[in-house]
Parts: C-alpha cells; sequence; structure tokens
C-alpha cells in the first residue's frame, strides 16, 4: 500500500504540474488516436528481476546478483472511456539471477565454492491484464498509471527434473502468478503514439521446488522465494 500511495502521489502531482507547463494550446497529432474502441502496438523493453526470500531461522541472507534481460510483446487495447482502458499485453521476458549462498547454510557439512553458487535462468510467457487509468490528454502528452495481475509460464523451470542440488541443479515452478503497478506517459507523435512507461511486478506465490532432502542446505531454510522486479518498456502504438 505504501508503493501504491507514493506512485499515486507522484501521479497526481505530475498531473498539476503538466497542467501549468503545457496549458498552452499546440497542434495536437492524432487527434482522434484514442478513439477507436480497439487498439494494437508492440514493445520492446527491459526486465531487472530479484528474489525476496523468508527464512525459517536466522541465518546470513542468500544474495541475489541481478542483471538486465529483455522484453518483447504485442498490445490489445481495449477503450472503456476517455480515462480508462483494459490492456492485454502478452510477451515473452528473459532474465538471469545468480544465488550466493553463505557457508552458514551448510551447518558443518561439507561443501566446496561451486555449492555457493546457484544460477537461476528464466524465460517467461507473461501475460498481464492491466487497467490504465489516464489523466486528460494535455496537448501530445497524457500522463498515466497502471495496475493489474499476470501469469506467467517459465520455458526455463525444471521443476520435473528428477535431480535437485545434489547434482547441482535449483529448481523452480512453471507457473507463476504476480500483481503489477506502474506508471508512463502517452506521447503522440505524428504518425504514432510512443509510451515509455515503468513498472513493478511482484509475484504472490513460491517460486521455489525443494529439495528431495528436507534438510538440504540449499532449500530447507528458504520458506519462500518470490520474484520481484521492474520493466521499463517503450510501446508503439
Amino acid at each position: 500500500m505504501k508503493k501504491l500511495f507514493v506512485i499515486l502521489s507522484f501521479f497526481f502531482s505530475f498531473q498539476s504540474v503538466s497542467a501549468q507547463l503545457f496549458s498552452k494550446e499546440k497542434i495536437k497529432n492524432n487527434e482522434n488516436f484514442d478513439k477507436p474502441l480497439l487498439s494494437w502496438g508492440y514493445y520492446l523493453g527491459f526486465n531487472n528481476y530479484d528474489f525476496n526470500f523468508d527464512y525459517n531461522q536466522d541465518l546470513a541472507d542468500i544474495q541475489v546478483l541481478k542483471s538486465f534481460g529483455f522484453n518483447v510483446g504485442l498490445i490489445g487495447n481495449l477503450r472503456i472511456n476517455e480515462y480508462l482502458d483494459l490492456r492485454l499485453e502478452p510477451g515473452l521476458t528473459i532474465s538471469k539471477r545468480e544465488l550466493h549462498y553463505h557457508s552458514s547454510f551448510f551447518q558443518g557439512q561439507a561443501f566446496n565454492d561451486n555449492d555457493l553458487l546457484r544460477e537461476v535462468s528464466s524465460t517467461y510467457i507473461h501475460l498481464p491484464l492491466l487497467l490504465k487509468i489516464s489523466t486528460k490528454r494535455v496537448n501530445n502528452i497524457k500522463p498515466f498509471i497502471v495496475g493489474g495481475f499476470s501469469t506467467a509460464l517459465n520455458l526455463s523451470s525444471n521443476q520435473e527434473n528428477s535431480d535437485d542440488n545434489s547434482t547441482g541443479q535449483f529448481r523452480t515452478k512453471k507457473n507463476m502468478f504476480f500483481y503489477e503497478l506502474g506508471l508512463g506517459i502517452d506521447l503522440y507523435m505524428f504518425w504514432f503514439k510512443f509510451t515509455p512507461s515503468i513498472r513493478g511486478v511482484f509475484a504472490i506465490n513460491d517460486e521455489l521446488v525443494r529439495d528431495f532432502d528436507p534438510d538440504s542446505p540449499w532449500t530447507s531454510n528458504i520458506t519462500s522465494m518470490k520474484t520481484r522486479g521492474f520493466f521499463i518498456n517503450f510501446t508503439f502504438q
């Protein structure tokens, strides 16, 4: 709720400022662009995924080394009214994370350096259903906030693998569910609409597949492992 309050405050502050700075009337590009009931587009962008861990015991945290991944997808937009749109944004997101374990997880068990590192590569078929709430268009700009829910199929999941961390296989689940919240700004160009946006993505369900050994040093102390991250997307409609 705190994140939602901050984003909403920023949104309405931006609306007030934009109304003052851009109130001078200008020639509008694509003045009727938002009038059709249905519209289409595509997006390209970047993601930065992390993991949020909850633990059974108060040991050292698992450190997550993050890297930027790639997003690409399509957009289907259903106009509800001047300020509300329902959007379906199926896409592909690719990411990689490294998990660095502390030796305290092994609690006297023998280990080597390779046991302290696990790589998690994810290729998600990502399917969000979002509600877009816009301000009134001011000349050729229109700020908005967006939020909703999504599901994702992890094509890189090894959930059914008969091997686990004892043989170097860190396993994650196939099906994920998220809630999403973000903001952006529509920029009306002469031939098309360009939209930069940023969005937070937060998993609802636990992504970790536990090892077969209930005392596994890699998974036994983890209560839940949930993906979180953000997208930076550039949309063309």
